[in-house]
């Protein structure tokens, strides 16, 4: 049967009703061919492009399958990178949110002690680095018994990353009865031997496509020296004048450098590496995201993870060392169904490693002449316009569902011996209010918070004004995070 829209799917009106309200209209091919699968609980290996669809396509049977009664996690994704194991989280909670479906990231440069308070909390999905999840699985903090499901997320990245040990030691700790499913764009011998070692009755998926670069995608390269790169990024910027630009550097030198020039020439700019500590890289991400600013500059660590709708062009400005590396920079771009644009800087020195490159990726990339001087001349004045206007912020893709979501937040939790089971009793005797109406509870030491759906929230903030939790009247106010 050809699925055309989510409604095909046997999905519950929870999960139904959260994709509608994030926009989700009708399926991708790798969603069409991995949802049915993944809800007979079938072990996959999926080879498909960056950009398109694919954490919906485990995620959404994922929180269709899962428990919510259960307090130990079913789910287990494994990502190469904590912006990536970020925005997995995201789309976890906003397709279950109405399920009431816990999803928690663990990763590196965060405080360990915040990510086991996460984990005591009752949790359904943990998504993580291999290096964080093996090291909360040797503390005892990450509980494995009750694991259903076993994502390999960018597998060809976890792999060229040096984790295969890490990820081969945690998947030998996995209960034996689950399934498996490893997602990745490109598909070594590495990753197929891994998959035969661990998976049981495979069945692979491909979502055949001519070239391994997202189709929406259009390539360019130009021959540059070295010293003119930065002549030609300002050359190409004027030409181009994108709404939303990633700029590619293979160093976190090159990164500073190139954003202080820039910064200094008046572009609405920031970047991304990986010697940042993490909240100001969750900053800057989250703020080109909204499209507060056009210009990220980053390094590899941005080319995954960014889920970012309307990018309109990525510069390589340093051609990326690993071929793979190509394929996920410029899939920031041409997501969705949307045009993009691919600009790659080669210089004389890297015309024999091009080659490799484009026989990797099935095609010889059209050459770009350099703008001319009278070229840039013409639109120089268009670009300092659009360059100087004011940023229009783009919303969230969660907006119209958090409207049906009001989160509640109580002056109490552990240190007064309250649990999330206390506030379910007493909020759902509310008149008009179910248990089915309350969201996801989390409980930290002196504060709680409680989301409320179907709209609900303002009935359940005026009656809580009056009543107690645990025989102990609470402050409650409207949390101002979503």
């Amino acid at each position: 049967m050809e699925r055309t829209t989510f409604k095909d799917f046997k999905l519950s009106e929870e999960i139904r009703k959260a994709l509608y309200y994030l926009g989700y209209e009708k399926p991708t091919k790798v969603q069409k061919a991995v949802i049915p699968e993944a809800m007979n609980r079938k072990d996959l290996i999926v080879k498909s492009q960056t950009g398109s669809g694919k954490t919906a396509a485990f995620a959404i049977p994922i929180c269709e399958l899962t428990d919510w009664l259960m307090n130990k996690p079913q789910a287990l994704i494994l990502t190469p990178t904590r912006e990536l194991a970020i925005q997995v989280q995201e789309d976890f909670t906003n397709i279950g949110r109405l399920k009431r479906i816990k999803a928690v990231a663990v990763y590196g440069k965060q405080p360990i002690a915040i990510q086991k308070i996460e984990l005591k909390q009752k949790t359904h999905v943990v998504i993580g680095t291999p290096g964080r999840v093996a090291d909360l699985i040797e503390r005892g903090d990450l509980v494995l018994d009750q694991i259903q499901f076993l994502i390999l997320d960018e597998a060809d990245e976890m792999l060229a990353m040096g984790f295969l040990t890490q990820v081969e030691g945690i998947l030998n700790q996995l209960p034996k009865d689950r399934v498996t499913m490893l997602f990745s764009a490109t598909m070594s011998d590495e990753i197929k031997k891994l998959a035969l070692n661990h998976m049981r009755q495979i069945e692979e998926i491909e979502i055949q496509s001519d070239v391994v670069t997202v189709e929406e995608t259009k390539h360019y390269k130009i021959h540059v020296s070295e010293e003119e790169k930065d002549t030609l990024l300002k050359a190409i910027t004027v030409m181009e004048s994108p709404d939303s630009c990633m700029i590619f550097c293979q160093t976190q030198e090159r990164v500073e450098e190139l954003f202080y020039l820039l910064k200094k020439q008046g572009y609405p700019c920031n970047r991304i590496h990986g010697g940042m500590e993490q909240q100001d890289r969750m900053k800057a991400m989250n703020s080109f995201k909204r499209g507060e600013f056009r210009y990220l500059i980053a390094t590899n660590v941005a080319a995954r993870g960014i889920d970012v709708e309307s990018v309109s062009l990525v510069i390589n400005y340093d051609i990326p060392h690993e071929k793979e590396g190509y394929v996920h920079r410029t899939g920031r771009t041409g997501r969705a169904g949307q045009e993009g644009r691919a600009i790659t800087f080669v210089t004389k020195a890297q015309e024999s490693y091009l080659k490799e490159l484009e026989k990797f990726i099935g095609f010889e990339i059209p050459i770009m002449e350099k703008p001319t001087k009278e070229q840039i001349l013409e639109r120089q004045n268009e670009f300092e316009i659009k360059l100087k206007a004011k940023p229009v912020l783009k919303q969230s893709k969660s907006v119209r569902l958090d409207r049906q979501i009001t989160k509640l937040r109580f002056n109490g939790g552990k240190n007064k011996k309250l649990r999330a089971t206390n506030f379910v009793g007493v909020i759902s005797n509310i008149e008009g209010v179910s248990a089915e109406d309350i969201g996801i509870i989390t409980v930290l030491d002196s504060l709680t918070y409680v989301e409320i759906l179907h709209g609900k929230g303002p009935k359940v903030l005026e009656a809580m004004k009056t009543l107690t939790i645990g025989g102990r009247q609470l402050k409650v106010t409207v949390a101002k995070d979503k």
